[in-house]
């Protein structure tokens, strides 16, 4: 079945740097494209951004861009989340997605905190 488990959320002061990953299994991984949503306190899922297949396309939500890159390792089933310039509105539970067939399918999210 399909599993997505994201690492890498922790504590930053605003204006810091992480770096988001997550393990996929269960599927196709170079034939899929992958997203990263996230889910702040008191708020719906947003997307934060995507990535195709091979990697050469990618898309991000206007309020990332410029200091998110998303990116991918194909051989290593892994997609990863440079987040740089955290600002506190970041705070959220990023999750991975992709989906399958029909389905959407996430992780459990990794928590990221930016507070000083």
């Amino acid at each position: 079945q399909v599993q997505l488990v994201e690492s890498g959320g922790a504590l930053v002061q605003p204006g810091g740097s992480l770096r988001l990953s997550c393990a996929a299994s269960g599927f196709t991984f170079s034939s899929a494209t992958m997203r990263w949503d996230r889910r702040a306190p008191g708020k719906d899922r947003e997307f934060v951004a995507d990535i195709s297949t091979g990697g050469g396309l990618t898309a991000y939500a206007d309020a990332v861009k410029g200091r998110f890159a998303i990116s991918r390792d194909n051989a290593k089933r892994m997609v990863f989340l440079q987040m740089n310039n955290l600002k506190p509105e970041a705070t959220a539970l990023y999750y991975c997605n992709t989906r399958s067939g029909p389905y959407d399918y996430w992780g459990q999210g990794t928590q990221v905190t930016v507070s000083s």
